[in-house]
């Protein structure tokens, strides 16, 4: 074991200690390594010559380090530890494959930390990418108990608006999101030493394109070096794509045990959420013991089961023990506390033991490959996901139930864990496995808005999007279009760069549309209102789908909190009626609100605050009530969202979407919808989002005059809409204000030449 490095190292100091270790103060951790370390010239005791330190905070280890250790050498990956360690020395990019539950998740990271430790972190300090915030925060965790560390000193993690690290964390289990955001500060990361891309098989847009910029950026670093971890069958897509002299190190398939598969489609009549339902309790009456993973669609599934499971069991038998129903999604946030006692990813316990209920994880796809759980006998699996594809000629996303792909099922099939046999049970027919489901997921770079991203990678000077290199190509047309959305927004200069707008709008966390309308704020005086907006809207919607018995005493808590002038006035109603009752969750669900989604919009918003204040942008104090701030609000709105306006046909509420002639109605949650009396609804709305679904409708919508779209509006954008009868109208009044603009220049010449101006003379 090599000990803590002497003198001074770049990049954070890996080394300072905690409280805990003051007791070691005036002992030489090099020399307790040795076992020579004599006080006042006397050798020391036997027992503290033989202590064995940490090299990482300069503490002995604990017995649970060395229990854990015996772990972790019986996972399957341990073998591949020296052959991955000699790669390291000799190759900048290695790939590495192998199943889930191999433990690769776990003890990777942990190497890559032996191996910059080993170079005494002059390269820089270990950073492990994760698709899902869940999953960064469980394994942080689980690292910092196997290296016998703190979690948020040495051992750290970093996710959306939640910052668990520190300058001296050598280890930081991140999203992969916001590591490609911390690229447009440091493009070449000089602040890492090793880069570890785990779960590369999920595609993720930000995984897809860190892996196209690392593959440059190790060119430029020759002593970066970039692990990808992937699951086997995703392995020979990324060979291909880093080339024929990056190593590809494969665990071989361990044997495990016999899970048995099952098909049971519903019957007839029964949706997928009751046969789960169904499933569980059949499970769970028969008495056998182990826990379930039950894969759902998306997170409404898990949140409807996990009620429907809670009304169940209230009729259970006395002699059958309580469920214990946990629910994981990508969405529930990064509760390191909640998944602490539910979680062990990639091999490894953390369940208490003294818990003697069935666990029952109700999960997405998520868990796929992100978590092993241990003591799981059964899975169900109900075989389809909700997916969010955007469709660019309609600027819309569209929410699609598909099959999951073949890869996805198998994976699944193979989280059973436990010393059982285990049986996974999938709700769909073999000919829906067979015929239906694709042989692997498709990468969400096909699939997404790609506006933010060319945001981000003109930031980073690749100003021909042609050059940049992707996985799997976007479509041209999606390409095209976030350039033609830029360009509407003034982001882009006459020559494609960033312009100063594009520039500060590439600092905010925000859709490329909302950061627009916060830097327009600046302008109208309502920075304030504008940046609750934001937060509201950037966090997971506030309103909470009311139990059927209960949908009018939700509709009257909420007509308190209504704005005459629109949904985005009411959100900012809804947030500051939130601080003033002290953030208090009672509160929340008497007026059937969120607590997690305003608490969250909370910290986004001081994040927000934060922002504008470094990049110095003027910040107007609040004045929201007032007529002309309202005003202001629409205007500085307008600013950003002109792209998503709609106007009334015929009077009843059938709106047509301007850019592409859809036709959609207000969301029932809409301040016009739950107004008493009901009024006729507004002419013309700007809307925040646009899902193609059953009912097409438009959230969060505010009532706006065609004159300030006209006035606020890039005259090109007006022009190039699809004919209509409202683009008619807005095309006359801008007509109408050009001829009056015209007029006034030239009273104004008039007045000027009567005067003998001498300026205006020279000019003629």
């Amino acid at each position: 074991m090599s000990g803590v490095p002497q003198g001074s190292v770049s990049g954070p100091s890996a080394f300072s200690m905690s409280s805990k270790a003051s007791a070691l103060d005036n002992l030489s951790i090099s020399s307790l390594i040795s076992g020579d370390l004599e006080e006042d010239g006397e050798p020391l005791d036997d027992d503290l010559a033989d202590l064995e330190v940490n090299p990482y905070d300069g503490l002995p280890f604990s017995s649970r380090y060395y229990s854990l250790l015996e772990q972790r050498k019986q996972l399957p990956v341990w073998s591949l530890k020296l052959s991955l360690l000699e790669h390291m020395e000799k190759h900048s990019m290695i790939i590495l494959s192998s199943d889930g539950g191999t433990g690769k998740s776990t003890q990777v990271p942990q190497w890559c930390v032996e191996y910059a430790q080993s170079h005494e972190f002059s390269q820089g300090v270990v950073c492990v990418t994760q698709p899902y915030s869940a999953a960064a925060c469980s394994l942080a965790l689980r690292a910092a108990d196997e290296m016998d560390l703190s979690l948020g000193l040495e051992v750290g993690y970093r996710v959306p608006h939640e910052d668990g690290c520190t300058p001296d964390t050598i280890l930081r289990f991140v999203t992969d999101a916001l590591l490609l955001q911390e690229m447009m500060s440091d493009p070449l990361l000089r602040q890492y030493g090793v880069l570890v891309i785990d779960e590369a098989q999920e595609r993720t847009v930000a995984t897809d394109v860190l892996l196209g910029l690392l593959r440059d950026v190790c060119r430029q670093r020759a002593d970066l070096r970039v692990l990808v971890l992937t699951a086997p069958a995703a392995a020979t897509s990324f060979s291909s794509f880093l080339g024929e002299t990056v190593p590809h190190l494969q665990l071989p398939c361990a044997p495990q045990t016999h899970t048995e598969v099952l098909y049971r489609e519903p019957a007839a009549g029964r949706d997928l959420l009751t046969a789960a339902v169904h499933t569980i309790l059949d499970l769970h009456r028969r008495g056998e013991p182990g826990d379930m993973l039950v894969f759902l669609p998306g997170p409404q599934e898990i949140s409807e089961c996990a009620s429907a499971l809670e009304k169940e069991c209230v009729s259970l038998s006395a002699q059958l023990s309580c469920l214990r129903v946990v629910c994981v999604h990508a969405g529930a946030g990064g509760s390191s506390a909640q998944l602490y006692d539910t979680e062990a990813p990639d091999g490894g316990e953390l369940e208490p033991a003294e818990d003697p209920r069935r666990r029952v994880v109700l999960t997405d796809a998520c868990a796929e490959a992100s978590f092993s759980i241990n003591n799981v006998r059964y899975v169900i699996d109900c075989g389809v996901q909700i997916k969010t594809i955007y469709n660019p000629q309609i600027r819309a996303d569209a929410q699609l139930q598909q099959p999951i792909s073949k890869q996805q099922a198998d994976t699944r099939a193979c989280r059973v864990n436990s010393t059982a046999p285990g049986v996974c049970f999938r709700l769909y027919s073999q000919l829906v496995y067979d015929q239906q489901m694709p042989e692997s997921r498709c990468p969400a770079v096909t699939e997404a808005n790609l506006s933010h991203l060319v945001l981000l990678l003109k930031r980073l000077d690749i100003a021909d999007m042609g050059q940049c290199r992707f996985l799997d190509r976007p479509a041209p047309e999606a390409l095209m279009q976030a350039l033609e959305d830029l360009d509407y927004l003034a982001a882009l200069d006459d020559d494609g760069n960033l312009s100063e707008v594009g520039i500060i709008m590439s600092e905010l966390p925000l859709e490329p549309p909302l950061a627009k309308a916060l830097i327009a704020s600046c302008e109208f005086d309502c920075v304030s209102e504008l940046l609750t907006i934001a937060a509201m809207l950037t966090a997971p919607p506030c309103f909470v789908t009311p139990p059927a018995d209960k949908v009018e005493a939700a509709a009257t808590h909420r007509r308190t909190m209504l704005h005459p002038d629109g949904d985005h006035m009411t959100l900012i109603n809804i947030y500051n009626a939130y601080l003033q009752h002290n953030e208090d969750e009672a509160w929340c669900r008497t007026n059937f609100l969120s607590s997690s989604a305003l608490r969250l919009a909370v910290v986004i918003r001081a994040e927000l605050l934060e922002v504008m204040q470094r990049i110095e942008l003027p910040v107007s104090p609040p004045a929201f009530g007032c007529q002309d701030n309202s005003t202001n609000i629409k205007r500085a709105l307008i600013s950003g969202f002109f792209l998503k306006v709609a106007h009334d046909v015929d009077g009843s509420g059938n709106y047509l979407l301007l850019t592409h002639r859809h036709v959609s109605q207000l969301h029932p949650f809409s301040s016009y919808r739950c107004r008493r009396p009901q009024l006729s609804p507004p002419s013309w709305v700007l809307y925040h989002d646009f899902t193609v679904s059953h009912d097409n409708c438009i959230c969060i919508v505010s009532e706006i005059h065609p004159q300030m779209l006209v006035e606020l509006a890039p005259q090109y954008f007006l022009g190039n809409l699809p004919a209509s009868e409202g683009r008619d109208l807005l095309m006359s009044l801008r007509l109408s204000l050009c001829a009056e603009e015209e007029h006034d220049n030239t009273q104004h010449t008039h007045t000027h030449e009567e005067a003998g101006d001498p300026e205006s003379c020279s000019i003629q």
